[in-house]
């Protein structure tokens, strides 16, 4: 499901783990056979941003801010808006959208959810994994039963990292009703602070 932010193609990566709760990963290392570049993992986090480290030690740059102001959707508005039925697959939830999170696993069992550059209060959960990358979504292409995008994502180049990653026939929604989605998504809503489309 993970792939190398690096601009070549796609191939699995390779995890060495260090401390492990349960079934989540709390630290280790990811590593790309293609590029040779190493990710850490820190505290349940998997650190894309910087371009992983090789001889030198790993650069981080500072997250864009986060809103505080209250999302405008609550969770089981969000679940209808995902049009989602039945247990399996991942629904990818991009920066503020990760908070989301808790309240869409309380109503969809079996979904696994995976969050994008989530605000630092967010933690990871059995139900939710966290990456960190600055440029793109870090998954394979056509992997998401859905993505939700927060507002301070609702740019071009993050719409298209979440039309590459999500499933034909699949919902988008972005928590900003002006967003500009990029063509081969199909507008299915707009209004209350969102915009819903499903990719074609």
């Amino acid at each position: 499901m993970l792939r190398c932010p690096e601009t070549h193609e796609e191939a699995f990566l390779v995890m060495s783990t260090g401390e492990m709760v349960g079934r989540m990963v709390r630290s280790g290392i990811l590593g790309c056979p293609v590029c040779r570049r190493e990710y850490p993992i820190v505290k349940g986090v998997v650190d894309f941003s910087g371009g992983g480290r090789r001889e030198a030690g790993v650069s981080s740059k500072a997250s864009p801010p986060v809103s505080r102001l209250p999302s405008p959707v609550d969770a089981p508005t969000l679940q209808a808006l995902l049009d989602l039925s039945g247990p399996g697959g991942y629904v990818v939830l991009v920066g503020s959208a990760a908070r989301h999170a808790i309240g869409l696993a309380a109503l969809m069992g079996g979904i696994h959810f995976v969050g994008i550059d989530a605000p630092s209060e967010v933690e990871e959960l059995p139900v939710l994994s966290l990456l960190a990358c600055e440029t793109m979504i870090p998954l394979r292409r056509a992997m998401a039963r859905a993505v939700v995008v927060g507002p301070e994502r609702a740019s071009p180049p993050w719409l298209g990292e979440a039309l590459r990653v999500l499933l034909r026939g699949r919902r988008l929604v972005i928590e900003d009703e002006g967003a500009r989605p990029p063509a081969g998504v199909k507008q299915l809503a707009v209004g209350q602070g969102l915009w819903v489309g499903e990719r074609g």
